[in-house]
């Protein structure tokens, strides 16, 4: 998932609450995948200056990168419902001084029953707005977060189906990686959408049980 919001344990919880059995490995969010590149690039660990919730906070931490403003090695900015302009003019500065701008994801929107609200990439947009800088972006459709996914299956991309509710990150990241892809209609994308989007993905399907029994 893109949501960089929530702990794996969270994620595990949810799922189990849908009656889905996961292990924490099983879980692969936009935090954790920033985590391993940081983990990659600075083994010895450090502070990062955080635009986030505590679910990025805490995958930071664990990897052993603490929120911090002094001297950090860079900005990592994710989905933040207590946005204050206070933590845009920092993160600001900092990017204007040469750190490193990171971000977890870059879904414009983000779903709520009320409807489509601003996500991980107005954030992103605004920053790029002020910094004059663009971020490198770690979610989909990023080729490092589905590098880092098959890491963990230990597949390849041709037996491995993608499978996602967003053309433009889900499906457009499976394509750029020549992988086989199914879209969900149980998102945020509508049939008019789907059908406009070209390449066309393999499959098209109302929810994932759909894609299960096409599979089976």
């Amino acid at each position: 998932t893109n949501n960089a919001t929530k702990t794996i344990d969270q994620f595990v919880r949810k799922l189990a609450s849908f009656g889905v059995q996961a292990e924490p490995w099983q879980v692969v969010t936009s935090a954790t995948a920033t985590a391993h590149l940081l983990k990659q690039q600075h083994p010895q660990g450090g502070t990062v200056y955080v635009v986030g919730e505590t679910g990025l906070i805490q995958i930071l931490a664990e990897a052993g990168f603490r929120h911090s403003g002094k001297n950090p090695l860079a900005v990592v900015v994710g989905m933040d419902r207590h946005l204050t302009y206070e933590k845009l003019k920092q993160a600001t500065l900092l990017i204007r001084s040469g750190v490193p701008f990171i971000g977890t994801n870059p879904d414009k929107t983000f779903p709520t029953p009320k409807g489509l609200v601003p996500g991980t990439g107005a954030v992103l947009a605004a920053l790029e707005a002020a910094s004059d800088t663009p971020p490198q972006v770690i979610g989909k459709p990023s080729p490092l977060m589905y590098r880092f996914a098959l890491e963990r299956l230990d597949t390849t991309l041709e037996e491995t189906l993608i499978v996602g509710d967003r053309l433009e990150t889900d499906i457009a990241g499976a394509q750029a990686l020549s992988s086989p892809c199914a879209l969900v209609l149980s998102g945020v994308t509508t049939r008019e959408q789907a059908a406009a989007w070209q390449p066309a993905p393999e499959m098209i399907a109302e929810n994932l049980a759909a894609v299960i029994r096409s599979l089976g």
